[in-house]
């Protein structure tokens, strides 16, 4: 099976999680999901990610200072973002338990 394919399916949902700890910028936000496990996401995947959901209106956004190099653009998640992350939650809960399910009753025979 492809992770790639699977990480495309889920990466709205992995980003928003990640956001949900704290806000992030988007090299810290690439950091955290590879920290996570999910090794194979591509920096410009989650950059589009990123500003797919502030077009949304799932994310707020603001710049900090940074004395390492250029200021950074930092997103949070505001009251639509929640939403939409504990609807995806629940749909992501809901797949991968039957999922589990269906793959533990094929294992069984």
């Amino acid at each position: 099976m492809d992770s790639s394919q699977l990480l495309k399916g889920v990466l709205d949902l992995a980003v928003l999680a990640v956001l949900n700890q704290r806000d992030g910028y988007g090299y810290d936000v690439v950091r955290r999901l590879r920290e996570a496990g999910l090794e194979d996401v591509g920096d410009a995947s989650v950059y589009g990610t990123l500003r797919r959901l502030f077009k949304a209106g799932a994310l707020n956004s603001y710049v900090v200072a940074s004395d390492e190099g250029p200021h950074r653009k930092y997103y949070g998640l505001n009251d639509i973002g929640r939403g939409m992350y504990a609807q995806q939650a629940r749909t992501w809960t809901t797949f991968s338990t039957t999922m589990a399910n269906l793959i533990k009753e094929g294992t069984a025979r």
